[in-house]
């Protein structure tokens, strides 16, 4: 039989999330979780996006000791580091693949692109994908999308977004340029080393460059380092020049890497490479307009807004777009308090009424997206998000309506899903603050002061040796449904995968 047209399933569900990187896996994970029947769109055959085994660049987050993103990222760190001790990452590519996979109420698709999509009004009725190993068209329709693409690809909607650096005068941003540019932050090929007890000759491929100190100024030179560095684009466009940027990044990553090797001092000599990356990370591209535009005054002021649902800490670390052509610094570390809120308005389209973003693309402007795009940022981006949607389908609401009547809901239940909100403490319920909680080392008022965990140097739990106890006496006879402890998962370690040396 001879087949003249390429198959078209048609898929249905509440909430559908396109992009499978760490915001993306946890938007997903959250919305299944909260009982909206769930589709994952992931265009790669593995999941992580910037995490993944083809780029391997470390989750990033907050500053601070006591600032680590928790949810459904550090559940997923822990699961990784039981399962995948020597932090490999062959094990971790599925140690995501089965949280998604086997999460009930969720379906992922792989090797699946978006390529367009139905409008019905001001809302997404349908979208276009081919999944590239069946060789099929798939039809997703969906009462609510999350655009975790990193590159927006849902903006075809219509969505109103943002690209580049806006002029100074607009949000009154010190740091931003006086005129504003389509200019962006590039992207970056990395590079694996691996210390040997010999040297092993390395020959450069002849199309690489060759380059001298002289021609990287202000850049690590040594071997130890993740080469972030190595990066090109932000005077391009990042999406439609990709191609291009790929192919150069490869003639500079083996050039830098001639440098070292083969350099005069045999610096390199100790070293060799492991793996370079074959999919350069990228930072910035297109950021959806929402009700919202988060920008840097409302992050030096720490953005305590009433509907924070997530919270930012690294440094404002805008990358110069000229990249490795640009023989000053390449990044400056405008500082930024750790933590800062992130509003929920940032999170939903002003114009589309049922799209939701999280990750890199969210409602900010340059110079605040220098400090939201890290992976722990956006992965907490997207808990915040996928359970907004689920709430949006239990409402039978659109996101914005989830803000207008529903925010409380919104955080409470993001604060009981182990997600941190600075300036919130977590609700007790009212069973335990009837009780009588005592301890015989005196310290149980701290399990119920709806915070969970150390903050300096205040605890804020219990700690005790063995045979120690705690009691909850009740009034009169109660039913008591659950009972819900949080232990310490060290909070201090970062648990991150490597991605500079071995």
């Amino acid at each position: 039989m001879q087949q003249t047209e390429f198959i078209t399933e048609d898929l249905e569900c509440d909430v559908c999330v396109v992009g499978g990187g760490m915001a993306g896996i946890c938007a997903a994970i959250a919305a299944a979780r909260h009982g909206a029947k769930t589709i994952l769109v992931q265009d790669r055959a593995v999941l992580g996006g910037n995490a993944s085994s083809e780029i391997r660049m470390w989750i990033c987050g907050a500053h601070g000791a006591d600032n680590k993103e928790t949810g459904i990222l550090e559940e997923i760190l822990l699961e990784n580091l039981y399962r995948n001790p020597g932090l490999k990452y062959a094990i971790w590519d599925t140690v995501l693949y089965e949280k998604v996979h086997f999460q009930d109420n969720l379906k992922l698709l792989l090797n699946t692109s978006c390529n367009d999509l139905r409008m019905d009004g001001d809302k997404i009725e349908s979208i276009r994908c081919w999944q590239l190993t069946t060789q099929k068209w798939l039809r997703i329709q969906a009462k609510q999308y999350i655009d975790c693409s990193g590159d927006s690809v849902l903006r075809i909607s219509g969505a109103e977004f943002r690209w580049g650096r806006e002029a100074s005068s607009e949000f009154n941003e010190s740091h931003a340029p006086e005129v504003e540019d389509k200019k962006t932050m590039g992207n970056s090929l990395l590079l694996q080393l691996r210390k040997t007890d010999q040297h092993r000759p390395f020959i450069k491929p002849a199309w690489a460059y060759s380059y001298t100190e002289e021609d990287l100024p202000q850049r690590n030179l040594s071997g130890n380092d993740n080469f972030w560095w190595i990066e090109i684009g932000g005077v391009k466009d990042t999406i439609t020049d990709a191609e291009e940027i790929r192919d150069e990044l490869y003639k500079i990553a083996y050039g830098v890497w001639d440098l070292i090797k083969n350099h005069p001092d045999e610096r390199g000599h100790k070293w060799e490479l492991e793996w370079i990356g074959s999919l350069p990370g990228k930072r910035e591209n297109v950021r959806y307009e929402g009700d919202h535009i988060l920008n840097q005054n409302d992050v030096e002021a720490e953005g305590r807004f009433d509907d924070m649902v997530a919270y930012g800490g690294w440094s404002m670390d805008d990358h110069h777009p000229e990249a490795i052509e640009y023989k000053g610094a390449p990044t400056i570390f405008h500082p930024a308090p750790s933590p800062y809120g992130i509003p929920y308005r940032c999170l939903y389209s002003r114009n589309v009424d049922n799209l939701l973003m999280a990750g890199r693309n969210i409602s900010a402007t340059h110079m605040a997206l220098s400090s939201t795009r890290v992976m722990a940022t956006c992965a907490i981006i997207g808990q915040a998000a996928g359970t907004a949607a689920s709430i949006a389908i239990g409402e039978s609401c659109s996101p914005r309506a989830v803000y207008e009547n529903h925010l409380a809901t919104l955080q409470n239940t993001l604060m009981d899903d182990d997600c941190y909100l600075p300036w919130h403490p977590r609700p007790i319920a009212a069973l335990t603050q009837n009780a009588s909680i005592s301890a015989n080392n005196g310290e149980a008022a701290l399990l119920i002061n709806g915070v969970d965990r150390q903050l300096d140097e205040d605890s804020n739990g219990w700690e005790g040796a063995c045979g120690d106890q705690i009691e909850i006496r009740f009034a009169e006879e109660s039913s008591v449904s659950e009972l819900r402890c949080t232990f310490d998962s060290n909070l201090r370690s970062t648990k991150r995968m490597p991605c500079s040396v071995s």
